[in-house]
């Protein structure tokens, strides 16, 4: 069955979609669209805990494939959450319907042949493996952002962990509600340890294995 009748007759079933409902072809496929770009398309999934610095790489990690040309987007899990999912709180369901969909969202951006980047906390591992079952094997990078807890304390650059601390937010993942870290992630990034720049630099070599998969090395600029 080929891959997207697949995730679809998966998400009716999930949601009890009346079979009514058909993924409707387009003309240019996703071959194509990476053939123009000049570039496979892939995920980076950047998950970790609040403060880890997932935006920070994110925004980077954009800025340097754009500067390479590399045709790319990010999907923030704050700057979604003013649009598409605004309707979501943070309860556990919420939560789930939130990463379910931002997958989506970052599949079909995959099927135009677009290279996305995800920065999202994304705490429970089930979702995240979920996630990783719409894409082929390659093309979905988990990325850990392993930061010390008490780091990520010190740091709290939105305050929020304050917050979490007096009660004021409630379901705060790493404090009152869980976060379990990526057992095979593709990669581990330590931002305790690593400049911003290293880690970028890392993710960096790691993506272009895949969507630059006829040069045997691919020197940044």
């Amino acid at each position: 069955m080929d891959n997207k009748v697949a995730i679809l007759q998966r998400s009716k079933e999930e949601f009890h979609i009346t079979n009514n409902v058909h993924w409707q072809p387009t003309k240019v496929s996703r071959e194509a669209r990476e053939h123009m770009h000049k570039h496979k398309s892939a995920v980076v999934w950047l998950t970790g805990l609040s403060g880890a610095g997932k935006s920070t790489l994110a925004l980077q990690l954009e800025w340097r494939l754009y500067q390479q040309g590399i045709h790319t987007y990010l999907l923030d899990g704050d700057n979604v959450r003013f649009g598409l999912n605004a309707d979501l709180g943070f309860s556990l369901q919420d939560r789930q319907e939130n990463i379910r969909r931002i997958g989506h969202l970052a599949k079909l951006f995959v099927d135009a042949g677009i290279v996305v980047i995800v920065a999202l906390i994304s705490p429970l591992r089930k979702d995240r493996e979920w996630v990783r079952s719409l894409f082929h094997s390659e093309e979905f990078i988990e990325t850990y952002i392993d930061c010390p807890l008490e780091v990520c304390m010190e740091r709290d650059p939105k305050g929020l962990y304050k917050k979490a601390m007096d009660g004021t937010i409630t379901e705060f993942t790493g404090i009152s509600s869980p976060y379990e870290h990526p057992l095979h992630p593709e990669l581990t990034i330590h931002t305790d340890k690593s400049s911003v720049d290293d880690a970028v630099h890392t993710i960096e070599q790691h993506l272009f294995h895949i969507i630059l998969p006829n040069q045997k090395t691919h020197q940044a600029i």
